[in-house]
């Protein structure tokens, strides 16, 4: 006959809350896709059903950047558009996450010209990078599940505590006659 303390070691499990909220953030990511360019029809393919975002609890990217707590950046990201970038980043509540989605979006790509920000991470922070031209689905993947491997360990948030990355870029408006905006300066 087992005795009580046997049927204690088989049905507690000890854990300390750090990696309970990692898990849980981990484990409830919620999407907002940042197409700009052919990288977006990529990003639309893997949440379709051959490559199955749902098993990941991504299956619905969300229209409200209140609703979102990941931003995937896919594709070129241009001078006008940076500043709506960065505002729908602001947007999105903490803790937040971005993946670079293309090499457009992570350098500027074969775009080097004054139109196109060379790299999304003078906008916003960015925690993962996705290389390709376009990065396929499974590409995509592999970077959900890097993130998904910070968050719960918790990683990013250490990262972020001592470097401040992600507090420190702004973008500046200058509201003279030559309406030039700068992007990435730091405060």
């Amino acid at each position: 006959m087992p005795t009580i303390e046997h049927s204690f070691e088989d049905n507690i499990i000890t854990t300390t809350i750090d990696r309970v909220l990692g898990w849980a953030r981990e484990s409830s990511i919620w999407p907002m896709g940042f197409g700009l360019a052919c990288c977006a029809i990529e990003m639309m393919g893997t949440g379709a059903a051959h490559y199955d975002l749902a098993r990941f609890g991504m299956e619905v990217f969300r229209a409200s950047p209140r609703q979102a707590d990941i931003m995937i950046v896919a594709g070129r990201v241009s001078q006008k558009m940076a500043p709506v970038l960065r505002q729908v980043y602001d947007q999105m509540m903490e803790p937040k996450w971005v993946i670079s989605m293309g090499v457009c979006a992570s350098s500027g790509g074969m775009f080097n010209n004054y139109a196109i920000v060379q790299g999304v991470d003078q906008v916003v922070p960015v925690d993962v990078y996705a290389p390709g031209c376009p990065p396929t689905p499974e590409t995509l993947i592999h970077a959900i599940e890097t993130l998904h491997g910070l968050i719960e360990s918790n990683e990013i948030l250490k990262r972020r505590a001592v470097t401040g990355a992600g507090a420190q870029f702004a973008i500046q408006h200058d509201h003279s006659a030559s309406g030039v905006i700068e992007i990435g300066g730091r405060r």
